[in-house]
């Protein structure tokens, strides 16, 4: 197994902590998303990957991108611990949890979008910094309130054992932070994020503790 990846991507995080739930060994293959204009831009990655994207994770001869598919195929291929465990209305809510980071947060937010304000559209790095801000704040807002409102939520989203919903929320939480996001404001995130990052498979998948780190 092998993962195109990037130290703070969002994307390539949340599938480093499926494979380290799930125990799966693999080989990371750094991307950088900015030195020389984006190594994902280049023809070379462009082969594995026509959006020039990360991740993406190779199986044998499958190459898979886009983080919640490729977590959904190592919860089918390698069922335990299962990302996705509960009746289906169970499962249901936790891809909601997930989809509301991956679907309606971080797309707006991410590398491709700061850049295209910045130099197309040229605003300033303080409205920048607002713009990832706000976006973030009014999806924590929301999913605050689902968290804290649900009997489902234990030590982690979804009882006390890592599902795919904390795959998605830990990265955000991290890039949140670096943004300077006052996550002390989502209690019930902060706190979820805390309890994770006490257990090795998000430590170790932590942008601090990958091999190309900066």
């Amino acid at each position: 197994m092998k993962l195109y990846t990037y130290f703070r991507s969002s994307a390539s995080y949340r599938v480093r902590i499926a494979l380290n739930v799930k125990n799966l060994p693999y080989e990371s293959l750094p991307v950088h998303l900015v030195r020389d204009g984006g190594e994902q831009l280049k023809p070379e990655y462009r082969a594995v990957n026509l959006d020039g994207i990360v991740p993406t994770f190779i199986d044998g001869e499958e190459a898979l991108p886009q983080s919640l598919a490729i977590i959904e195929y190592l919860d089918e291929t390698h069922p335990e611990p299962s990302l996705l465990p509960g009746t289906p209305a169970d499962r249901a809510y936790i891809r909601s949890l997930a989809l509301q980071v991956a679907c309606e947060i971080h797309p707006i937010n991410n590398l491709r979008v700061l850049k295209y304000l910045k130099h197309t559209l040229h605003v300033d790095d303080d409205a920048k910094d607002a713009w990832y801000r706000h976006w973030v704040e009014a999806g924590f807002a929301t999913l605050e309130a689902r968290l804290a409102g649900s009997a489902r939520t234990g030590k982690l989203s979804f009882g006390d054992t890592p599902t795919l919903a904390d795959a998605c929320l830990i990265p955000q939480v991290f890039n949140a932070q670096r943004f300077k996001v006052d996550t002390a404001k989502y209690p019930t995130i902060q706190r979820i994020y805390d309890h994770a990052m006490q257990i090795d498979a998000f430590a170790k998948a932590a942008p601090g503790a990958q091999p190309d780190a900066e």
